[in-house]
């Protein structure tokens, strides 16, 4: 396991933007598989973004394409969410996640180490 520590969370107003990073503690990032989640009050925790080690490639949500950006920079140790166009529903407090194995990277049981949250609210 990896520790995890996300910073960047906010309030901003819908069609805004933040920046989430999230950095290891004590060890590299790589070779893990990186992925950011989030989860709205009431709600279960979904996919946002996930980013492989190998290759850079990437995978975006659906409800976030095109607004949502995940990167990473093996050199400074750190996975980023470029966030652009916030909405309201966008507000959720906001996962990073590590796991070995390229497979099932949308979905959270698959990863076992997580940071403990950012919070992001957008307002209307």
């Amino acid at each position: 396991q990896v520790q995890l520590v996300e910073s960047g969370g906010g309030l901003v107003q819908a069609g805004g933007s933040l920046r989430l990073s999230c950095v290891a503690s004590g060890r590299a990032l790589s070779p893990y598989n990186m992925g950011w989640f989030r989860q709205a009050p009431g709600k279960e925790r979904e996919f946002v973004a996930a980013i492989r080690w190998s290759d850079g490639g990437t995978n975006v949500a659906d409800s976030v394409k095109g607004r949502f950006t995940i990167s990473r920079d093996n050199l400074k140790n750190t996975v980023d969410l470029q966030m652009n166009s916030l909405k309201p529903e966008d507000t959720a407090v906001y996962y990073c996640a590590a796991k070995r194995s390229v497979a099932a990277m949308e979905y959270a049981r698959a990863y076992d180490s997580w940071g403990q949250g950012t919070q992001v609210t957008i307002s209307s």
